[in-house]
């Protein structure tokens, strides 16, 4: 059974999917959601190849950009970072309302402070060690972030 985040997340792709041309090629429709857990990315575009992550949240006001998200596993975007690949984000924002706003963040738009590390999970955690990260969106220009929807 899916948890709430785990479906609020769920939501984000599949709406992105859906409404969503891909930004590289233009063509409609052919967003596609990645396996659950593969790395980095959620979203390839079955003609062109393009690769994008997906974040969703909820806020009260779809209208206003959240300071900070939280982002996957640090360890692999970390070794992309190293190796300088980023991947472009979209932002999916669902008020109480469920109405819902998307941004996007191209990837030439993304430095590497804007991803900060969190503190890796106690020994008493279920998965202990595992170490995620948070996108620090304040550290980006005004703009950077498209509304798209």
């Amino acid at each position: 059974m899916a948890t709430a985040k785990q479906k609020l997340g769920d939501f984000g792709e599949t709406t992105v999917a859906k409404k969503c041309s891909c930004p590289k090629c233009k063509r409609p429709n052919s967003l596609k959601k990645l396996p659950t857990n593969f790395k980095c990315a959620d979203i390839i575009c079955d003609f062109c190849g393009f690769l994008a992550q997906v974040k969703t949240m909820n806020t009260k006001n779809i209208e206003e950009l959240p300071s900070q998200v939280l982002g996957a596993a640090w360890g692999p975007q970390k070794e992309r970072m190293d190796s300088g690949i980023y991947f472009p984000l979209f932002l999916v924002l669902v008020n109480d309302k469920k109405k819902h706003a998307i941004y996007y963040l191209s990837a030439g738009l993304q430095e590497p402070e804007i991803y900060v590390p969190r503190k890796p999970l106690s020994s008493n955690a279920k998965r202990a060690g595992w170490q995620g990260f948070i996108y620090d969106i304040s550290k980006l220009p005004i703009g950077a972030f498209v509304r798209i929807l």
